[in-house]
């Protein structure tokens, strides 16, 4: 019975295709389906045979592995550079979508603060 391997939601496609590189390169045999046409179902790379899904797991830790750390080094090499985004390169580069997720914050916060008020006045 076919094991799903990666869910291609938001995977970006270098990444998938390292994915079916080492499945390519280990002789693991897999079928790839397309995302829907409306954004129903997002897509994903499945192993076939059932035996051959240990091995694919443990493929999929090593790289996952490998590209969190190689993702960890290059955003603290960023951070030492000083080229890493901060809050305040965001808020430079989208100041609307700053202010309305802040005011937003600020009524959540206001209404969560009066609904007790108002549950205890009933």
């Amino acid at each position: 019975m076919s094991k799903l391997l990666l869910n291609l939601r938001m995977v970006p496609e270098d990444e998938a295709d390292d994915v079916r590189g080492f499945l390519d390169d280990h002789r693991i045999e897999y079928y790839e389906i397309e995302p829907s046409r409306w954004g129903i179902s997002f897509g994903g790379i499945w192993v076939k045979h059932d035996a051959d899904i240990p091995q694919a797991k443990r493929l999929m830790a090593e790289y996952q592995a490998r590209r969190r750390d190689a993702a960890r080094e290059a955003h603290d090499a960023a951070r030492r550079d000083g080229t890493a985004e901060t809050f305040g390169d965001i808020a430079r580069r989208e100041p609307l979508r700053v202010a309305l997720t802040a005011l937003a914050i600020v009524v959540l916060l206001g209404l969560m603060a009066l609904l007790p008020y108002y549950l205890m006045r009933r």
